[in-house]
C-alpha cells in the first residue's frame, strides 16, 4: 500500500489496469459461485442483494460504492487520491460485468463440484490482480485509501487498520445480504500473506534489470 507518489509511465498504467482487470473476473467468479465473497466483495453483494439487483448488476454497485469512496477520500483523505485510484473507478464496473457475464458461459452448471473448482479460479485471479495492481506501484484503490485514512485518524498500524475494516466489511456485507461463505473465510485467512508474496514476485519481474 503506497503512500508516497510515484513516476507514472504507460509500463505501470498497463500492468494497474491489467491488474484491475483480473481482480474483476475474480470477484465475479467467486460471487456467481455462491460460496462467498472476499471482504470488499461481500459489500458489494450485500448492497446488491439489499436492492434487490440481478448478480449482473454487481458492476454498477462496485462502481457506486467506489464513487462514494473516493468522495470521503476528497474530503478526509485527499493525499490518496491518485491515478490508481481513479484507474480502479474508471473501468472496475465494466470489468465486473465482464467476469459475470463470461462465468455462465465457462461454468455451465450449479454443481458443487464446479462452483468450487470456479472458486478456485476466481480465488486465483483475486490474489494474482491485487498483486500485479500493487507491483504497478501506481497508487492505492479506493478502499485502500480508506482504509490508510482511518489509521491516519485513529493513529492504528496498517495492520490493525485493515484487519479491523475487513470485520467491518464483512459484518455489514453480510447483515445486508450479502454471500458468506467458504471463499470468504479463505480469502480473509490469506489474501495479505498471498498478496505479499505475489506483489514481491511480480515486482522482481516487472522492474527487473534485463
Amino acid at each position: 500500500m503506497m503512500e508516497k507518489k510515484s513516476t507514472i509511465t504507460v509500463k505501470k498504467v498497463t500492468l494497474s489496469l491489467v491488474g484491475i482487470f483480473v481482480v474483476c473476473i475474480g470477484l465475479a467468479f467467486n460471487n456467481n459461485t455462491l460460496l462467498g465473497n472476499d471482504p470488499v466483495g461481500i459489500v458489494y453483494d450485500g448492497v446488491r442483494a439489499f436492492f434487490h439487483l440481478s448478480r449482473m448488476q454487481l458492476g454498477f454497485v462496485s462502481n457506486f460504492i467506489n464513487v462514494v469512496l473516493i468522495a470521503f477520500l476528497y474530503f478526509f483523505g485527499r493525499k490518496y487520491l491518485n491515478i490508481g485510484t481513479f484507474l480502479y473507478l474508471i473501468p472496475y464496473g465494466t470489468f465486473i460485468s465482464i467476469g459475470s457475464y463470461l462465468y455462465p458461459i465457462i461454468f455451465t452448471n450449479d454443481q458443487l463440484v464446479t462452483r468450487l473448482i470456479a472458486g478456485l479460479v476466481g480465488t486465483s485471479f483475486y490474489y494474482l490482480g491485487i498483486s500485479i495492481f500493487v507491483a504497478s506501484e501506481i497508487g492505492v484503490d479506493p478502499f485502500n485509501g480508506f482504509m490508510l485514512t482511518i489509521r491516519d485518524f485513529t493513529g492504528w498500524s496498517i495492520r490493525r487498520s485493515k484487519i479491523t475494516m475487513d470485520v467491518v466489511l464483512t459484518a455489514a456485507g453480510f447483515a445486508l445480504g450479502g454471500a458468506f461463505g467458504l471463499i470468504t473465510i479463505v480469502t480473509a485467512l490469506t489474501t495479505g500473506p498471498a498478496i505479499q508474496f505475489l506483489s514481491g514476485k511480480f515486482k522482481k519481474i516487472f522492474y527487473s534489470e534485463k
